[in-house]
């Protein structure tokens, strides 16, 4: 009971200092984004993000280690688990992410997104994504990075292991940019005492941060490949990051998402 207690003493504690990373990262977006020195749009707004998220992942007691070249421009395509990859790889380096329209309706964390200028594609809708590969095309024409990851998390229900759409990768495959893959893996330490650090891999986002919150600590691991330039084939690089990122796709045991 007494153990019960205290871990909830620490989530809600966690959670308070949660709210005033949010309210610091608003104040850092007004002082920083809107009113930026000299610093472009898209460079200062990925900035912003980066700080934001080593803040939260402090908070939450997440750490975070590489293996490689950690890549600072171009396209890179990325596993994933949750809605944590996206606060793991934003704390590494500097980046403008690619995501699924229905991440913008997630409270808190869609609000960020937009304010980070996530790019927001329906990939159903042909005219979205050909307005999404100019933004993209804009982008790394101005040596920015963008990260997609080839099954985004949806926040109704399981990611599945569906195929990896090329028409996404026009603009890196035209413009011959720099190509990374990434993957992603936790370990964790967990509260044997509170059931809910042992949530499937994919989850809604309210219970994913509510496990978070119990979790003792959590440690990520991304490992970066750099991949030959493109031939400007899209289809091919399709197939070969097709093939790296379910190489990737096996979670550990139990992993806390958010």
């Amino acid at each position: 009971m007494k153990a019960m207690l205290r871990n909830s003493l620490r989530a809600c504690g966690r959670l308070l200092r949660l709210a005033g990373e949010v309210l610091l990262a608003l104040l850092d977006f007004v002082i920083n984004v809107i009113f930026r020195p000299k610093l472009s749009l898209t460079r200062a707004r990925s900035l912003w993000l980066q700080q934001a998220c080593r803040r939260a992942l402090r908070t939450l007691n997440v750490t975070v280690t590489t293996d490689g070249t950690i890549p600072l421009k171009g396209l890179l395509v990325s596993n994933q688990f949750s809605y944590l990859d996206i606060f793991v790889i934003s704390a590494i380096t500097p980046a403008v992410f690619i995501s699924s329209s229905e991440v913008k309706r997630l409270p808190i964390l869609g609000w960020f997104a937009s304010l980070s200028g996530t790019l927001f594609v329906r990939r159903t809708h042909r005219s979205d994504v050909t307005r999404l590969n100019q933004e993209f095309s804009q982008i790394l024409s101005n040596g920015g990075l963008v990260v997609l990851f080839p099954e985004p998390v949806d926040s109704n229900a399981d990611a599945g292991s569906g195929p990896f759409r090329s028409s996404l990768l026009e603009p890196a495959a035209r413009l011959k940019q720099r190509i990374t893959a990434a993957g992603i893996s936790y370990t964790i330490t967990e509260n044997s005492t509170n059931p809910e650090t042992r949530h499937r891999v994919r989850t809604n986002f309210t219970p994913s941060l509510r496990s978070l919150l119990f979790t003792d600590r959590v440690s990520a691991t991304v490992s970066f490949t750099r991949l030959e330039k493109s031939n400007g084939n899209r289809k091919e690089l399709a197939r070969r990051l097709r093939q790296y990122v379910e190489h990737s796709e096996e979670p550990p045991a139990h992993l806390p998402v958010a």
